[in-house]
């Protein structure tokens, strides 16, 4: 018999919105058979990452190599630095039988999509705009042009839910792990009967 091959779920959000909270929450549940996608990045390690656990470090000529020979699921470039999804390492765990996690941009949940339309797709939204400024600025890390340009994206981000299989608000966040936990579950049981 051979083993079942893992979901892949897009997880996605506006910044602020409370995705790593609500990962934290829900990830290390052990019904769930979880993995966490690792990035490959351009940009230097900070202080404390692994190389193969954190991201996958490369250089930009290594990263732009990997791109000519359809290597991602999705990527981008953001501050000067790439960051990307490796197919390959993705596949690998799926083939392990784990559920894998993508915590991406909307830009790069649109581009898995396109090339895996068997993504199980989750969108988090905040209760209200209101209350997504207030954590931005809660976090208060940040000077007030990057605090306008995150907001300005943010409002972009919400309109794009309508792609997403599932949207969930972030009024609590235990719950909102709860009803992700729920759906992961009921998606990895009826891939189990497809088969």
């Amino acid at each position: 018999m051979s083993m079942q091959k893992g979901l892949l779920i897009v997880f996605s959000g506006p910044s602020g919105v409370g995705k790593g909270t609500i990962r934290k929450l829900f990830f290390d549940r052990p019904e769930l058979n979880l993995a966490f996608s690792i990035s490959m990045t351009t940009r230097q390690p900070r202080a404390g990452e692994v190389d193969g656990v954190d991201y996958f470090f490369v250089t930009e000529e290594e990263f732009k190599r990997a791109i000519d020979n359809d290597e991602f699921l999705e990527y981008a470039e953001f501050v000067g630095s790439y960051y990307g999804t490796p197919k390959e390492h993705v596949e690998k765990l799926r083939n392990e039988g784990k559920n894998v996690i993508l915590e991406i941009e909307v830009q790069g949940a649109l581009e898995v999509r396109e090339k895996m339309p068997d993504a199980l797709t989750i969108f988090i939204v905040p209760p209200n705009f209101e209350e997504l400024e207030r954590r931005i600025r809660g976090r208060r890390s940040e000077p007030e042009e990057i605090i306008l340009q995150r907001l300005a994206k943010a409002e972009r981000e919400l309109k794009t839910m309508g792609n997403y299989k599932y949207v969930i608000c972030n009024d609590d966040p235990q719950l909102a792990a709860d009803l992700i936990a729920l759906v992961i579950k009921r998606h990895a049981e009826t891939a189990k009967i497809g088969n």
